[in-house]
């Protein structure tokens, strides 16, 4: 093997762990979600209605993350459904990550249930690879409850695909050595990066294992997938050159949307809705202070069709008020009357200089002022709570949230009073 030693860990089944230690640690519950078909889902009279996670014993049902809540309640009549609390996800979240720099300075954070961590070096504190993941995976399983995989490998890519093998709460090894043997023989969609679409026109050439893909051409691949056939085929082959980056990279753009409860057909309360999707964007904007230069929004109709419009704007902004208006233009020269279910705000060509604004002759708005007046704002919710102050328009706009997008509200907290006792 070579010099390097690579890390993927992966909580298993992560939200409804988190949920299940929560409930039994905290709550006093006897029943261990994890032991049963079990499921983290959205809530259908609010349209997010969808499974963000399930138990190992739902898979047996065939329930699948990201499927309709009433198909996999169709598959099993018995299985048991909670709501999602994306707070305290990101405390475990947190905890998680929180344990792994004990181990390592070289740590990357991949999503909110799965880390890199460079392990290269630390053989003389912690013991050969093998031995240090498994006493990090029973840290983190007596510590804080929870079972995760860890994949170890030379490379990033490797130890992505070994943390996939067998579950739960276990360790594998991928080493290059051993790629003929362990990976080679599964599916190409098993292969990081190789998606549904990658699949049928590999299938269509005769290509249904990672072996035999590693073993093609690069110009037969080339010629069905483009540049993605010769990343695909590098991958197959255990070929990965990226490095473990404790500090995430710059945002190449920053959005949000919402699935709204009701159909919306009258341009006013569009309009709110993206005014609070604007608050949402232009918040996270400023946190990060960056500014754009190209504002996009997006419209999902109530049959499902899609369709977005975006344009430049005159200067890089992070103004809500700019924001909103740019998305109200765009609003107004796509919409087509036909009712909504979903609308997104999307930015594009993030800058963090603040640059010279172009000024208009006709133009007599303090944008100075309007930016003070944001991060004023902005300054209340992050002391006061998100609804410490509001904007007065929505105080008599029943149904549609003054902060829109990201995590919605139902799925920040859970009244646990509420919920059925297990």
């Amino acid at each position: 093997m070579s010099g390097r030693v690579i890390f993927h860990i992966d909580v298993n089944s992560a939200f409804l762990s988190w949920e299940a230690v929560y409930r039994i640690r905290h709550l006093g519950g006897k029943l261990d979600l994890r032991t049963i078909p079990s499921a983290v889902g959205g809530d259908i009279s609010k349209r997010h209605g969808i499974i963000l996670a399930k138990s190992i014993p739902a898979k047996k049902y065939h329930i699948k993350t990201g499927e309709p809540v009433v198909d996999a309640v169709r598959k099993c009549p018995g299985l048991v459904l909670v709501p999602p609390n994306y707070e305290l996800y990101e405390k475990s979240s947190k905890a998680f990550m929180a344990i792994l720099r004990k181990y390592s300075g070289q740590v990357e954070q991949y999503s909110i249930d799965e880390a890199f961590v460079d392990m290269t070096g630390t053989e003389s504190l912690f013991g050969n690879p093998v031995i240090a993941a498994n006493t990090m995976k029973d840290e983190i399983c007596q510590t804080l409850g929870f079972t995760v995989n860890v994949g170890v490998s030379s490379n990033k890519l490797l130890a992505k695909m070994a943390s996939d093998f067998k579950k739960p709460n276990l360790v594998h090894t991928l080493f290059p050595e051993e790629i003929e043997k362990k990976m080679w023989p599964l599916p190409v969609r098993d292969l990081f990066f190789a998606g549904g679409a990658s699949e049928r026109k590999l299938n269509s050439l005769g290509i249904r294992t990672i072996g035999e893909l590693a073993k093609t051409d690069v110009n037969t691949l080339k010629s069905v997938l483009k540049k993605h056939g010769e990343v695909i085929l590098d991958f197959a082959n255990g070929r990965d050159v990226s490095v473990v980056e404790p500090v995430p990279a710059d945002n190449k753009g920053y959005g949000n949307s919402t699935t709204i409860s009701f159909d919306v057909t009258d341009a006013s309360t569009a309009k709110m809705v993206l005014l609070s999707l604007a608050e949402t964007v232009g918040k996270r904007l400023r946190k990060d202070d960056v500014r754009i230069e190209v504002v996009a929004i997006s419209i999902r109709f109530h049959d499902l069709t899609y369709a977005s419009h975006q344009m430049v704007l005159q200067s890089a902004t992070n103004i809500t008020k700019e924001i909103h208006d740019a998305a109200c233009r765009l609003f107004d020269e796509l919409w087509d009357g036909r009712a909504i279910r979903h609308l997104g705000i999307h930015t594009s060509r993030v800058s963090r200089n603040s640059g010279s604004r172009q000024l208009s002759l006709f133009d007599d708005t303090d944008y100075e002022k309007l930016e003070k007046l944001d991060r004023a704002v902005d300054s209340i919710r992050e002391k006061y709570g998100m609804d410490a102050i509001q904007r007065a328009a929505f105080l008599k706009q029943t149904g549609v949230d003054h902060m829109n997008g990201g995590i919605s509200r139902e799925k920040r907290t859970v009244d646990y009073k509420n919920e059925k006792e297990m």
